[in-house]
């Protein structure tokens, strides 16, 4: 295959299912149907933990900060693979794919060390439930937030650096929907096992230590909530952690199989699948996960409709 520079040509050509062409169809409907509902559901979670007071807690603080999170996340990529999945017109140009590697990546980031400032959230309703106004006050919230936002776009923007300072002097093929960080090594024609190894560290900082984070987190929790006398508060404890406890698995397994287990011969294709899983599904089962049998949620429903 003739070698040419990604740069020079201006273009990348993302594969994506192209392997699967009779699946495309299906594929467009389906992920389109889970990218209305992702833009809706998280939207209306945003709107209604703004305009009801009730809601003006750390937890739909950070839920609403979690919801503006998956849109984005889901935006920076899932457009320009329902265009690619539509017609036989597969292209990203380079500047295309150089934002959406950074807004990706950034994103992604974001959302584990949020998922964490969740847990101790939880952990500090749960297990200091007298000290949890002072605990989780306002400017505490608004600095953690930040703190989730900034890590994420800091980490990205060295991710970012490193894969296109690598001469992409191979064919501009890339296996996958869209920009990632490994599909784009595979086009180097140079050793990057540094910029494997960067990616390697990166992830288990980023994956790992939340992951062992929230798992205390939510050991204390469980000490905490196996001592209650009170089944309404043991209800009420598992309930609001339930829903989190539910959110992280479905946000961290899939990038723990992607970014953290060795390559094998079909793991690009298991990768695909799996990358539209967390970037498709799970931003859309979020806001179902924490609406559903949530009275404070539906209280406020109530009363905006009753304005």
């Amino acid at each position: 295959m003739e070698k040419i520079n990604a740069s020079s040509e201006g273009y990348f050509i993302l594969l994506g299912f192209s392997k699967w062409p009779h699946l495309e169809v299906v594929l467009f409907v389906v992920i389109l149907i889970f990218y209305l509902l992702t833009l809706t559901g998280n939207l209306f979670i945003i709107i209604l933990a703004h305009l009801d007071s009730h809601l003006h807690t750390p937890m739909y603080f950070f839920l609403s900060n979690l919801s503006a999170l998956d849109i984005c996340y889901t935006t920076s990529s899932v457009p320009q693979l329902l265009f690619n999945l539509w017609g036989p017109e597969k292209t990203i140009s380079y500047a295309g794919c150089m934002f959406q590697l950074y807004f990706v990546l950034a994103l992604g980031t974001t959302e584990c060390v949020l998922l964490v400032v969740m847990s101790y959230d939880r952990y500090a309703a749960v297990c200091k439930p007298l000290h949890y106004s002072v605990l989780m006050n306002p400017r505490l919230c608004h600095i953690l937030a930040a703190t989730s936002w900034v890590c994420g776009f800091m980490d990205s923007a060295l991710h970012s650096l490193f894969t296109f300072w690598v001469p992409l002097c191979g064919h501009h093929q890339v296996d996958h929907f869209f920009c990632e960080v490994p599909a784009l090594l595979q086009l180097s024609c140079v050793d990057t096992r540094a910029n494997e190894m960067t990616l390697l560290v990166a992830s288990s900082i980023f994956v790992l230590i939340p992951l062992i984070l929230i798992v205390t987190s939510y050991g204390a929790i469980a000490h905490a909530v196996l001592r209650m006398h009170s089944k309404t508060g043991f209800q009420k404890a598992f309930g609001t952690c339930g829903a989190h406890l539910m959110v992280v698995c479905l946000f961290f397994i899939p990038a723990m199989c992607i970014y953290l287990q060795p390559p094998t011969e079909n793991s690009q294709d298991q990768a695909k699948f799996i990358a539209l899983f967390y970037t498709v599904v799970t931003p859309s089962l979020n806001p179902l996960i924490y609406t559903l049998r949530n009275k404070d949620v539906r209280g406020a429903v109530r009363r905006l409709m009753g304005q």
